[in-house]
């Protein structure tokens, strides 16, 4: 299996030291861009605002394109998201409720760091030697993995996205949106 080509737009709203997405490129295991016409124009942006779900009918365009990540503060999520919108074509897709292991969100569902987003991402793609390597930029990778162990399993087994979201009920206590 080929390699995810792996980017994060680093709008360096927080300290890089601590940053995962700097880290990651340090190693390697993606490419950072502070400029957003360098980004790829093919691919899946990860966007946890957009509401529809990575699943397996998104896998292939991973084929001829790259997965993009976000880097940017949450409390700025709403602006930054907005601003890349207007200049990439990239297909939106949030991840299903997974928890964090970064020690700034730690058990909070869907407040992934970077790397935690991205190697979700490459684990639900299949690619998950992939996803140990960019999680091996930071001291808790492994326990991301292991803490989302079971619902990752479950997700990457899924057939479709609605599957994929049906999914997270059983591992989360959550509300279902009503049906229209």
């Amino acid at each position: 299996m080929t390699a995810v080509s792996v980017h994060a737009i680093w709008l360096a709203q927080d300290d890089p030291k601590k940053n995962t997405a700097v880290r990651s490129s340090k190693r390697g295991d993606l490419i950072l861009h502070k400029d957003l016409k360098r980004v790829p124009r093919r691919g899946i942006l990860l966007d946890p605002l957009c509401g529809k779900v990575f699943g397996p009918e998104d896998h292939h365009l991973f084929d001829t394109g790259s997965l993009v990540a976000l880097d940017c503060s949450w409390a700025q999520i709403d602006a930054s998201v907005a601003s890349i919108d207007r200049r990439t074509r990239l297909k939106h897709r949030m991840l299903p409720l997974l928890l964090a292991a970064n020690p700034v969100n730690w058990g909070k569902p869907g407040r992934l760091s970077t790397v935690e987003a991205i190697a979700a991402t490459l684990v639900l793609a299949g690619h998950v030697a992939q996803a140990e390597e960019v999680l091996g930029c930071v001291r808790w990778g492994g326990r991301f993995l292991e803490l989302n162990a079971e619902p990752l399993e479950a997700y990457a087994g899924a057939t479709s996205s609605s599957e994929l979201v049906d999914l997270q009920f059983e591992f989360f206590d959550i509300e279902r949106e009503p049906s229209t």
